[in-house]
């Protein structure tokens, strides 16, 4: 059998084919492993689980299609739609995990994670997810209309990608320190995240022994899954189909 691991879509009506690719992979690819896990940023945005936006009815729909076979399936929260609560998961059927944590994958312990809260360099983010994180804070965005808080998300991502821009790569990636204290916090040498957009494994040496960083991709150009067995893990894409042309065919150059 075999468990996999996602993160990082973005779902949104503005990108369908992302949404159409992560439908395909439920109806098909998914429906024969042992487990699902998203680990963050499966929505561009979540406003609340109250949002009535008919685009992610329909995906909850899709999700909720896929549990009902009886395949545990897993989100833990993003920088996205870290808003995502108990509503949403009885939905869909997801169980929500806490960040981090730790499984056992096959004899192997392994500490999973989004990976936003290791992105320590940038400090300035550090103090926005703590405080988005806070429960008080939540509920007062709740509080608040569907309306005031799609304008607080438009803005937000504005303030957000402009920041970007003036931002390095480095402090934008994990920190490396913060990667090794939390594998010693938790007495393991395997890691699993998303959030960087940065696809890799990563080797290095932790304390005498070897530890390993695995990174999942974004789904924007092509879907990015971790699929793991007895034998361990592989990082694999999948390339998005081109859409079909006037005749109904496929343009095989795209």
């Amino acid at each position: 059998m075999t468990t996999l691991f996602i993160a990082d879509l973005h779902l949104e009506a503005n990108r369908p084919e992302i949404g159409e690719q992560f439908l395909n992979f439920l109806a098909n690819e998914a429906r024969s492993a042992e487990a699902l896990y998203i680990l963050g940023d499966l929505f561009e945005a979540w406003l609340g689980d109250d949002d009535p936006n008919p685009y992610y009815a329909g995906t909850k729909q899709s999700i909720r299609d896929f549990t009902d076979r009886g395949i545990p399936a897993y989100f833990m929260h993003g920088n996205r739609d870290f808003m995502i609560g108990e509503d949403f998961a009885a939905e869909t059927g997801l169980q929500l995990l806490a960040d981090p944590l730790v499984i056992d994958l096959y004899g192997q312990k392994v500490l999973l994670s989004h990976g936003d809260a290791l992105c320590t360099d940038d400090e300035q983010y550090q103090q926005v997810r703590a405080m988005t994180r806070n429960p008080d804070w939540q509920a007062m965005m709740r509080a608040k209309s569907i309306q005031e808080r799609i304008a607080f998300a438009i803005q937000a991502r504005k303030d957000s990608m402009a920041r970007g821009e003036s931002l390095t790569d480095e402090i934008m990636d994990v920190n490396q320190v913060a990667v090794e204290a939390l594998l010693r916090e938790n007495g393991v040498d395997t890691m699993l995240h998303g959030h960087t957009h940065r696809p890799a494994v990563h080797e290095f040496d932790l304390d005498g022994r070897s530890a390993t960083r695995i990174v999942l991709g974004d789904w924007y150009e092509q879907g990015s899954l971790v699929r793991w067995d007895t034998d361990g893990p592989q990082l694999e894409f999948m390339p998005r189909q081109a859409p079909p042309n006037e005749t109904g065919t496929r343009d095989p150059d795209s």
